[in-house]
C-alpha cells in the first residue's frame, strides 16, 4: 500500500521502510536531558514530604528542625502556602476528569495516602532530602475506603461526563429477556488489580526564573501546552511569561497526559521565593498520584447451541478519588466486537480514598477487553466451538454502539495469518491435553480493539536556503519514534535525504498540538507536517517557475515530484530545478509555511475507525509448583499504513510485555485498613524482567484506511489490549481451571476452585 500524500510529493523513499530512530544516539549517548537534569544558575532543590496516613486531617506541622538545617531556605506547607487561585477551574487541566483537582498544600485535610504535606526547599538535593526527614506531623486519621468491590452499592451514573470519554450507548433489543432465554449462557464476575505506570524516568520539574521575570519550565509532560496553561491559570500569569519544553520523555504511558503535584510545588517555589526550583518525585513516591484503577465486571453471554450471540449483557463499577468523577470507556468495546441483537452496557463509578486515577495505555480497553474476550473463550467451551470460530461467527462488520460501519477493518485477516503463524490449527481442544514434561501446555487467543482517532494539530515548516528543511510542533515524543516518523514524513514530502530534515518537539514556542496520546499523534501531527511541507512545496515550485530559463515554466504542479532535494517533472529528470539553486536564483532567505490539520468530518459522520489484533499466546505450567511462562506470543495488527515497520514492531512489543505484566505480574497492593499502597516500589511491585518475556512476533496485516490523509491508525495502544484475555484463556486451555481475577499468581494457580 502506497500512501499518496500529495500530487506534488517526492517518491516514498522513507516511508514505510524501516528507519532508525534519529533520537537514539542522543539517548543512548546521554546528550538528552529530561526534565530533572536541566541546569540553572543558583538551583534550588524541593523535596516532598508526603502523608502517613490516608485519609483525615493534620494537627500539628514541626519544621523547625529542618529550618535549623544550614542550607535550608523555606520548608513550605498549607500553613504558609503563598497564595494561588481559589477556583478549582483555574486547576483544570486538557484531560481532566470533572471535578476539583487536586491542590497541593490547600488544607489541613488528608484525600489520600501518599499526599504532599510539604515542601523542604534547600540549596542542594541531599540538604533537602535529610531536611525533609525532620519534618514532624502529627494527624486526626479517620477510616478510608479504599476497595472498589466493598464501594459497588455506592456507584453511580457520572452526572457530568468526561470530555472524550464516550459514556455506554443506550440498550437495544431484550438483553435481560434474551439471555433468559437462551441455550447456552455464561456469567461471570472479572476482575483485573491496580496497576501503576512505572516509568523509568521519575515525574520532575525544574522551573527557572529568568532575569526578565518569566519562568522556562522543564517538566515531564505528554504535552507542553496542558502544563503552560495549567501553570498560567493556577499562578494567574501571563501567557507570555510562561514557557515550557520537554524535548525527551522517560516513559509515560499516560502518567504523564496530566501536570502532576511536583510541578505545582516546583512552580509555587521559585515564584515565592524567585529563584529556580527543581522538584524530582521519589520511586515511593510515584505511587501517590495516576494509576489504572480496578473495576469489578460482570459479563452475561447467552447464545444458542453454535455458539451465535443472542444476549450480552457487560456492567462495570470502576473506582475514583473523592474530588474528580475519573472515568473510561470500558464496557463499550463489546459492543464494537460482535454482533448481537439484545446488548446492554452499563458502568458507574464509586468514590475511593485514593487519588485520581489516570489514563494507562490503552486506558478501558485493556480492562473491559479482559473481561468480555475471557468471557467469549468460556461461551467458546460451553459450546464446543473453536475460539477462533466463535468469533468469527459473531464477526461485525460495523459498530453497533452508534449504527455505523467501519471506515477499515481487517480483522479477519489478522486472524488469518496470525493462526497461521501460530499453528492454531494443530491445538487439541480438550483443556489439559497438551504437554511438554512435566508442564502443561495452553493456548489461548483473543481479540484487541483500540479507537483510531486523530485530534486538531498543526505544524511549522522551514526550508532554508541551504536546503535544509526544519519541521516541529509542541507534541512529545513519548517514546514511540515521533521525531523519526516526522522527519521520514517531510522529507518524503520534500524529497529530501533524512540528514537534511530537523524536527522540533516538545516546546511551547512550536506550532500548536494536543497532548501525546490515544495513539492520534502519527495521525494528528504527521498530517499536519506533511499539510506545511506540501505548502514549502509550492511555494518551492512557484519560484522555480518563475525562474529565468526554467524547464519547469510551462508544467503544472501536479506534474511535478520533489525528489533528491529537486524539482522534477514527473517520468522526465532532465527537466529538473535544485531546491538549492532555486533559493540562490530567486534571492530566496527561506521559505515557510504553517499547516492545520483536522479530522474530516464527513467521514466521522458516516463511520467509525478502529484498530484491530488478534492475539495468540502460549503458556507452559509447572504442573506441581503452579509457575506459569509465557512462551510464545503472536500478535497480528490492522492499523492501516505503517509509516515505520521498525518503531512500530517496537511499539507492538512494548505492549504486549505490559500485557503479559497485567496478565501475570503488576499488582498494585492496597491495604484497605490503612487505604496504602503496600508494595509502592520496583522491589515489590512485579514488573515483567527479561527472563519473562518470550519470543514475540508481530505481523503488520495490510488495510487501506481513509480516516487522514495519511493513512495511518496509530499502533501506541492496540499492541497491549487483548493481551491479558490470551494468557488467561491460554492459561484456562493448560489448567482447566478458569482465573477471572489478574494477575494470575502461584497460589490462584495451585488454590481450590
Amino acid at each position: 500500500m502506497t500512501v499518496q500524500f500529495s500530487p506534488a510529493a517526492g517518491r516514498d523513499r522513507f516511508v514505510g521502510t524501516p528507519v532508525s530512530r534519529i533520537d537514539g544516539p542522543a539517548k543512548v549517548t546521554g546528550l538528552a536531558k529530561y526534565a530533572g537534569e536541566f541546569a540553572a544558575p543558583d538551583l534550588a532543590y524541593g523535596v516532598v514530604v508526603s502523608s502517613a496516613i490516608a485519609k483525615g486531617r493534620i494537627t500539628r506541622i514541626d519544621s523547625a528542625a529542618a529550618e535549623a538545617v544550614p542550607g535550608v531556605v523555606k520548608v513550605i506547607t498549607h500553613e504558609n502556602r503563598p497564595a494561588t487561585s481559589q477556583k478549582p477551574e483555574d486547576y483544570q487541566d486538557a484531560v481532566a476528569p470533572p471535578g476539583a483537582p487536586f491542590q497541593a498544600l490547600a488544607s489541613d485535610t488528608i484525600v489520600f495516602s501518599g499526599q504532599p504535606v510539604a515542601l523542604v526547599v534547600a540549596d542542594d538535593f541531599e540538604t533537602a532530602r535529610y531536611a525533609a526527614s525532620l519534618v514532624r506531623v502529627e494527624y486526626e486519621t479517620a477510616a478510608p475506603l479504599t476497595d472498589v468491590a466493598a464501594q459497588a452499592s455506592d456507584s453511580y451514573d457520572p452526572p457530568t461526563k468526561r470530555n472524550g470519554i464516550k459514556p455506554p450507548p443506550e440498550p437495544w433489543g431484550d438483553a435481560a429477556g434474551a439471555y433468559d432465554g437462551a441455550e447456552i449462557r455464561v456469567n461471570g464476575q472479572y476482575r483485573m488489580a491496580d496497576e501503576h505506570h512505572n516509568p523509568m524516568e521519575p515525574h520532575a520539574s525544574t522551573v527557572v526564573v529568568e532575569k526578565d521575570g518569566t519562568y522556562t519550565v522543564y517538566d515531564k509532560i505528554q504535552g507542553v501546552a496542558n502544563t503552560h496553561d495549567y501553570i498560567a491559570s493556577a499562578f494567574g500569569l501571563k501567557p507570555e511569561q510562561v514557557r515550557v519544553l520537554n524535548p525527551y520523555l522517560g516513559g509515560g504511558f499516560g502518567s504523564g497526559l496530566r501536570p502532576q503535584y511536583q510541578l505545582f510545588l516546583a512552580m509555587l517555589a521559585a515564584k515565592d521565593l524567585g529563584r529556580s526550583v527543581r522538584v524530582t518525585l521519589t520511586r515511593d513516591q510515584m505511587w501517590s498520584f495516576t494509576y489504572r484503577s480496578e473495576a469489578v465486571q460482570t459479563v452475561s453471554l447467552g447464545a444458542d447451541r453454535s455458539g451465535k450471540l443472542q444476549a450480552l449483557k457487560h456492567d462495570a463499577v470502576q473506582g475514583t478519588s473523592t474530588y474528580e468523577d475519573y472515568q473510561e470507556v470500558i464496557v463499550n468495546w463489546s459492543g464494537v466486537l460482535y454482533d448481537c441483537d439484545n446488548v446492554a452496557l452499563t458502568y458507574r463509578i464509586t468514590k475511593l480514598d485514593t487519588p485520581t486515577p489516570g489514563d494507562m495505555r490503552a486506558p478501558g480497553a485493556v480492562t473491559g477487553v479482559f473481561a468480555i474476550e475471557t468471557a467469549m473463550d468460556e461461551l467458546a467451551y460451553a459450546s464446543g466451538q473453536d475460539p477462533l470460530q466463535l468469533r468469527l461467527k459473531n464477526y461485525t462488520e460495523g459498530d453497533q454502539t452508534e449504527d455505523k460501519p467501519f471506515g477499515s477493518k481487517e480483522l479477519r485477516e489478522a486472524f488469518r495469518q496470525g493462526a497461521e503463524r501460530f499453528g492454531w490449527a494443530s491445538r487439541k481442544p480438550e483443556p489439559r491435553s497438551m504437554r511438554e514434561g512435566k508442564e502443561l501446555v495452553g493456548w489461548g487467543m483473543a481479540t484487541g480493539i483500540w479507537e483510531s482517532m486523530m485530534m486538531q494539530s498543526s505544524a511549522r515548516a522551514v526550508l532554508g536556503s541551504d536546503g535544509r528543511l526544519e519541521v516541529g510542533n509542541q507534541t512529545g515524543d513519548i517514546g514511540t519514534g515521533t521525531y523519526t516518523i516526522l522527519t521520514q514524513i517531510a522529507a518524503d514530502t520534500l524529497g529530501l535525504p533524512l540528514d537534511h530534515v530537523t524536527t522540533k518537539l516538545g516546546d511551547t514556542r512550536l506550532a500548536q498540538a494536543p497532548v501525546a496520546g490515544g495513539s492520534w499523534t502519527a495521525a494528528s501531527s504527521g498530517t499536519a507536517v506533511m499539510k506545511a511541507c506540501r505548502d514549502i512545496a509550492e511555494q518551492a515550485f512557484k519560484l522555480a517557475r518563475g525562474m529565468d530559463g526554467s524547464p519547469l515554466a510551462n508544467v503544472d504542479f501536479e506534474r511535478v515530484v520533489f525528489t533528491n532535494g529537486r524539482i522534477e517533472v514527473s517520468g522526465d529528470p532532465s527537466k529538473s530545478v535544485a531546491l538549492t539553486d532555486m533559493m540562490k536564483a530567486t534571492s530566496t532567505e527561506k521559505l515557510e509555511a504553517t499547516a492545520e490539520a483536522a479530522p474530516d468530518k464527513d467521514f466521522e459522520e458516516k463511520f467509525n475507525a478502529y484498530t484491530h489484533s488478534a492475539i495468540f499466546a502460549e503458556v507452559k505450567i509447572d504442573e506441581e509448583l503452579g509457575v506459569v511462562r509465557c512462551t510464545r506470543v503472536v500478535s497480528a495488527i490492522a492499523a492501516g499504513k505503517v509509516l515505520n515497520p521498525k518503531t512500530a514492531r517496537s511499539q507492538i512489543l512494548g505492549g504486549v510485555v505490559m500485557g503479559i505484566g497485567s496478565a501475570l505480574h503488576e499488582e498494585s497492593m492496597l491495604d484497605h485498613r490503612i487505604g496504602r499502597f503496600m508494595n509502592h516500589n520496583l522491589g515489590e511491585y512485579h514488573v515483567p524482567v527479561h527472563a519473562d518475556i518470550p519470543d514475540i512476533d508481530v505481523i503488520f496485516v495490510d488495510e487501506e484506511d481513509r480516516a487522514n490523509p495519511l493513512g495511518v491508525k496509530g499502533v501506541g495502544e492496540i499492541g497491549i489490549v487483548g493481551v491479558a484475555a490470551a494468557i488467561s484463556n491460554a492459561v484456562f486451555h493448560a489448567t482447566g481451571k478458569r482465573i477471572r481475577h489478574l494477575p494470575i499468581t502461584i497460589d490462584k494457580i495451585l488454590g481450590a476452585g
